[in-house]
């Protein structure tokens, strides 16, 4: 059964929580009660920003989506991810320092945007792990569906017709729509059990519920 590591900021102080390298994750939060998250285009573009800086230098993202009340990311855990830095004269993970950074410097933003105080996001930002990509022998069908769920995402709650017209998304960048960076499509291609050449049409294969329960806690 995949295993469900929460990144609780108690945690990262104590140095208790720790991402292994060469394995592939889901992660993902939303807005403290289901709030909004982004409420216009330059917050999406500046949350991006945060994320290349603070989270792009320490793994390899496969895919990613950003909703209006939640975030999803598909990433590869390498030797940089699970390097430390010292914080307040702690050792701290750099990855889990890297979100808590991103998802900080975000909700004071927002905070400040929206006149607002309190939490913006839920208390734990989640990381499913799905699968070690040194286990060869193993299914790929969580990495797979979870792909899938992160592109079909907009589509599945309406907010477009089709995932191609959802701008804050990996899915217009594996088209060849839009000349993204973001993410390593030469990796996701080569770990993930998807036909390249039939890539669009494989996309809009709709996903049995009984496999999404895998990629969630």
């Amino acid at each position: 059964m995949p295993q469900l590591i929460e990144i609780v900021p108690q945690l990262i102080k104590t140095n208790k929580m720790y991402f292994e390298k060469d394995n592939i994750y889901h992660i993902y939060n939303r807005g403290n009660n289901r709030v909004k998250i982004f409420y216009n285009d330059e917050n999406y573009i500046f949350f991006l920003k945060k994320i290349r800086k603070h989270i792009f230098p320490f793994c390899e993202i496969l895919a990613y989506c950003l909703m209006p009340n939640h975030f999803h990311f598909l990433i590869v855990t390498n030797e940089k991810t699970i390097q430390t830095v010292i914080k307040a004269n702690q050792e701290r993970n750099i990855f889990c320092e890297g979100i808590r950074i991103v998802l900080s410097a975000y909700s004071q933003a927002i905070n400040k945007q929206e006149n607002r105080v309190g939490s913006l996001f839920s208390k734990n930002t989640k990381a499913k792990l799905l699968k070690s990509v040194l286990n060869r022998s193993n299914s790929l069908d969580y990495v797979f569906t979870c792909f899938q769920y992160i592109h079909q995402n907009p589509v599945r709650y309406g907010l477009v017709k089709k995932m191609e017209d959802w701008q804050y998304s990996s899915f217009v960048d594996y088209c060849g729509f839009r000349n993204g960076s973001l993410c390593n499509q030469k990796l996701a291609y080569e770990l993930i059990n998807f036909d390249k050449e039939n890539f669009y049409n494989q996309s809009y294969i709709a996903i049995e519920e009984q496999k999404l329960k895998n990629i969630w806690s």
